[in-house]
Order: C-alpha cells, then sequence, then structure tokens
C-alpha cells in the first residue's frame, strides 16, 4: 500500500494510551480528546512502543547523567559486605571483578539497540529470540527485579530512619515507599531533573568519607586487604568462594534493563553528536557496572573497617557503615545527620528508578496478555505493593540468599538476547538485524530464546539448590551463563532463524529507517485512534487501507488489524 507520511510530528503526539484505543471497529470521526494533564503521554512515558523523535529533546549527557543517577542505590555497599566478611576481601574483589566483566560485556549490545532503536529491553526482547508473547516471560523476571530492589533499597532507608529519627521499621518501610510515588508519575521530564540535581551531593557524601579515611588511617588498607573472612581462609584466592560470591553480584545484571529505559531516549546519532552519544551509551549502559563494582569494593572495605565496632551483622548495613566513616572525619553531632541523609537521598533516586521501571515491565506483560491497557499508574502502585511486602517480611535479613537464587535467570535472560544480538544477528545472520518489536511482525513464541532461557535458568537453578551436588553448585551462576550463550546461537541454526519474523514487511511504502540508520521521524496517521505516530512505531492495516499503531496492534483483542501471516 501507499501511504504519504507527514514530516512533522503534531502536538497531539503525546496523549495516553489510556485515551488512544477506543473498543476495534470503524475509525472515529474525530481523535478522541485528552482527558486534562492524566492524558498526557508524558504521564505514559511511551510505555510500550517506540519513543518518537518529537519527544526525544534531551541531549545524550543529560540522559546519561539521568540513567547514571540510578546508580546511586546503596544495596552494591551491602553485597560487598556480604561477600566480604563471609568468603575475605581477595575472594570478594575477585568475585566483583569477575561480575563486573560479564555485566559490561553482555550489557554493551542491549544499550546500543535501546539506544540506537529507542525502544526498552521488553520490546529488544521480543525480536531477539523471544517472539511477541515470548518475552512475557522476561518482562515478569525484570519486574520482580524491580520490586525486589526497591524493597532491599527500601529496607536500607527504614535502617536509615529508625536509628537518625527512631522511626520502627515498619513505619519507614510505608514512608520509603510513599515517597517515591509523587516522583515518579510524570516520568522521564521529572526523573531527569531529580537525578541531575541530587548526583554532586551524593557524590560528595559517598566519596569524602572514604578518601578521609584512606588519607588519615593508612593502615585501614592494610587491614582490608588482608580480611580472611568468616569462614577462616588462608587470604588466597578459592575459586568456589569467587563464584558464590559472583553469582550475588551478578543478580544486578539485570540492571541493564533500568539503564534502557533512559537510554531510549537518547537523540540520534549524528556526525555532530556522534562522540557524545556513544560516550553516553557506553558510560550509562554497561558503564553502570564500573562504579557498581567500585561500590562493593567500598562496601567490603568500610564493613572491615566497622566490624569490630558493630558486629558482622549491622556490618553489612551502609547506615552503620557510613555512621562510622562519618564519625572519623566530623563532629559527632553531625555524623548520623549526614548518614542519613546520604542513605534517603540514594534510595529516592534508585527507587524512583525501579517504581519506574517496575511499572513499565508489568504493563507490558498485562497488556499483551489480557489486550487491555489500564494505565502505566495502576503498575506503579501494585508493583510498590510487592516491594512493601518484601520489606514488611524482613528480606534484607535473607539478602544474598535471595539474590544468589534471582541471579540464575537474571543471567540466562540477559545473555540469551547478548547472545542473539552479537552472534545470531551479526555473525550467523540468521536474525535480523533491525529489532522487530510488533504485534503481527512477529511470531508469538520464538523457540531460539525461550528454549535457551529454560534451559539456562533451569539447569542453574537445580545446581543452585545442590541438584547435582554440592560440589557444584557454586558454578550454577556460571552454568547459567555458558548454556545460554551455547544454546542461543546452536536454536538459531536448528530453526534456521524461521520463528523470528511473521513477516518480512509491514505494508508501508516508506523506509523504516533513515540512510544514516537513524528511525525515521515520518509521520503516518493510525486510523483506529485518530492520532500521529512515527513510522516504526505503525503498520499498515488490512482492509482499512490505512496504518495502525503498536498499541492499538496490542489491544486489538479481535485481530481485526493483523496483517496475515507470509508463506513461507
Amino acid at each position: 500500500m501507499s501511504v504519504e507520511p507527514q514530516l512533522t510530528a503534531p502536538d497531539n503526539d503525546r496523549r495516553s494510551p489510556r485515551d488512544e484505543v477506543p473498543a476495534v471497529g470503524p475509525p472515529p470521526t474525530e481523535a478522541p480528546a485528552p482527558a486534562g494533564r492524566a492524558a498526557d503521554e508524558t504521564l505514559e512515558d511511551y510505555t510500550l512502543r517506540f519513543a518518537p523523535r518529537s519527544y526525544r529533546r534531551w541531549t545524550p549527557m543529560v540522559v546519561a547523567t539521568t540513567a547514571l543517577g540510578g546508580i546511586a542505590y546503596m544495596a552494591d555497599f551491602s553485597i560487598g559486605a556480604g561477600i566480604g566478611l563471609t568468603h575475605g576481601t581477595g575472594n570478594a574483589l575477585a568475585a566483583i571483578l569477575v561480575a563486573a566483566v560479564v555485566i559490561f560485556v553482555t550489557g554493551f549490545p542491549l544499550a546500543y539497540y535501546g539506544a540506537r532503536y529507542n525502544i526498552d529491553l521488553d520490546l529488544i526482547t521480543r525480536g531477539s529470540g523471544f517472539g511477541y508473547y515470548g518475552s512475557v516471560l522476561t518482562s515478569v523476571i525484570f519486574a520482580s527485579f524491580t520490586f525486589i530492589f526497591f524493597a532491599l533499597e527500601g529496607s536500607i532507608m527504614a535502617q536509615g530512619l529508625k536509628l537518625g529519627f527512631g522511626l520502627p521499621l515498619w513505619l519507614g518501610y510505608a514512608l520509603s515507599t510513599l515517597l517515591v510515588i509523587p516522583l515518579v508519575i510524570y516520568g522521564m521530564k521529572a526523573l531527569s531533573k531529580l537525578q541531575v540535581w541530587t548526583t554532586p551531593v551524593w557524590l560528595l557524601l559517598m566519596v569524602g568519607p572514604l578518601v578521609h579515611l584512606v588519607a588519615t588511617e593508612p593502615g585501614t588498607v592494610h587491614t582490608f586487604l588482608s580480611y580472611t573472612g568468616s569462614q577462616g581462609g588462608d587470604g588466597g584466592i578459592d575459586a568456589a568462594s569467587v563464584l558464590l560470591g559472583a553469582g550475588v553480584c551478578l543478580s544486578l545484571i539485570a540492571q541493564i534493563g533500568e539503564q534502557v529505559d533512559y537510554l531510549r531516549f537518547m537523540p540520534p546519532r549524528t556526525e555532530r553528536n556522534k562522540r557524545a552519544w556513544w560516550t553516553a551509551v557506553v558510560l550509562a549502559g554497561p558503564g553502570w557496572v564500573v562504579l557498581g563494582a567500585l561500590k562493593q569494593a567500598i562496601g567490603v572495605f568500610l564493613a572491615v573497617y566497622v566490624l569490630a565496632e558493630v558486629g558482622p551483622a549491622a556490618a553489612t548495613e551502609p547506615i552503620r557503615q557510613f555512621t562510622g566513616a562519618f564519625a572519623a572525619m566530623m563532629p559527632s553531632w553531625l555524623v548520623i545527620p549526614l548518614a542519613v541523609v546520604l542513605v534517603v537521598i540514594s534510595q529516592i533516586k534508585i527507587n524512583v528508578t525501579n517504581a519506574y521501571s517496575g511499572s513499565l515491565a508489568w504493563t507490558n506483560s498485562f497488556t499483551r496478555v489480557t489486550k487491555r491497557y489500564p494505565g502505566r499508574m495502576v503498575f506503579v502502585l501494585a508493583n510498590l505493593a510487592f516491594a512493601l511486602l518484601l520489606m514488611e517480611a524482613d528480606m534484607f535479613r535473607v539478602l544474598n540468599s535471595i539474590l544468589g537464587f534471582y541471579s540464575n535467570c537474571a543471567i540466562a535472560w540477559i545473555v540469551t538476547v547478548a547472545t542473539d544480538i552479537m552472534v545470531n544477528k551479526y555473525l550467523l545472520k540468521l536474525s535480523p538485524q533491525a529489532p522487530e518489536f510488533r504485534r503481527g511482525m512477529l511470531h508469538a513464541v520464538n523457540p531460539v530464546g525461550v528454549v535457551a532461557f529454560l534451559a539456562a535458568s533451569g539447569l542453574s537453578i537445580a545446581l543452585y539448590f545442590h541438584a547435582l551436588g554440592d560440589t557444584l553448585q557454586p558454578y550454577s551462576p556460571v552454568a547459567a551463563a555458558v548454556i545460554a550463550f551455547v544454546v542461543t546461537p546452536l536454536m538459531a541454526i536448528a530453526t534456521r532463524g524461521r520463528f523470528y519474523l511473521r513477516r518480512t514487511s509491514d505494508g508501508i511504502d516508506a523506509p523504516l529507517l533513515e540512510p544514516d540508520g537513524n528511525p525515521s521521524s515520518a509521520t503516518f496517521p493510525c486510523h483506529v485512534c485518530g492520532q500521529d505516530f512515527e513510522r516504526p512505531d505503525l503498520t499498515a492495516c488490512p482492509g482499512h487501507g490505512g496504518t495502525v499503531c503498536s498499541l492499538c496492534l496490542s489491544t486489538d483483542r479481535a485481530g481485526a488489524h493483523l496483517l496475515p501471516a507470509e508463506r513461507s
């Protein structure tokens, strides 16, 4: 079919999907009017779809700063401390390094695809081996990541409020949950301001005490490096200890999903901005793990420093670590207030991201399964409710056990998608290079990614629970990564790539990408909701002579607007 594009994006391109999608049927004579501020698309932040160029007005560095603001979480200090106090400094640092390398390598292709094609990790996953409905499984895994870490950060904040103000933990849990709701409502616009404004203060409070301790008490460095752990090691490197520690650190591998939620708002890459563009993608994409690994190492250092004073249980709590560090450099009356300020700023910075990304993941899953779109805010509240339940159940007490189990699923998912991009798309060329996410263009389930993910996560979880003996238990994260890396290309070869695309043409006689590889900004009207969307977000609509947007396709219960499958 031939449809003439509009070359400018209209102002009404930002309405809420709740007001965009009437019941499937004849096109309305008028586009639905927005229902006040709640109808603004900025509230929904293009939850289920491509982020259009008309909305992406931030510079690469603003996007990167916003993305890195979410790395302010305090959990890294607890994770590093837990590993170090158990296995010793040498094993902890080795575990942190191993995990960081894996996270960086697997995160790079995902960050690039998110920034280049302006889609989130769920949309990337659909076209990278899982299929339209197959990626629902990974969306739920990612959503669980966000509420697990929200609960962890909320627990840390509650500990700070208890120490600083004497608030009971249950009240601290509730406050840490309620505080983020006003901030997360307005999506990227509000979050970009929050992260940019608070990052300098956070960096000063985090780095200052460490620099002071090293400069004024150099003996602390020797104590830190020589600590052998509670298991009574000899100070050497033990492979099992390193892998057990790396498994806990690798639970953070899914953090790249939250980074991509921001990177999808990157501006187009051009000759003029390509250096800043690439710098932003690397730093805010896989580069998050550099800062994360440093925080984990600092967590080991501070835990060893305060161990004699507070004991092993409290030494893993960031509020105790920083009150000990602040006490060495400032008057006692200032110690607890500054430590509480640091914890609260950190918790808010990361938990607005956890709530935001979790709402996107839940919305993606729910809408595909039910073909109803209740709006992102419903799932903001649902995600927070799950997190509050975990906090009230005192999940901080069993932190490393939860993360060690969860990491097997997260590793299997991320490695599968990264391998599909790096190997199946670019080396074997069995997977289409341009990502596809639209319903009707993809098969419902692609066995390439689904089988690889299930095999990797299933076997690694069995190893983790000692099903194959105690000797192999520490190697569960390695098994998850290796199996996903091997099975993904094998499945692509076995299926000859037949299950990636249901169709190779979306029926619109206009290029999806511009000559420089950026997604086209030409706009077309959706005949169902009556609004205009940019080229990557639409397909032709059979029998109606027009185009239909991706969200209208997602909520089309009768399938009346789906293109037919191409004959193989």
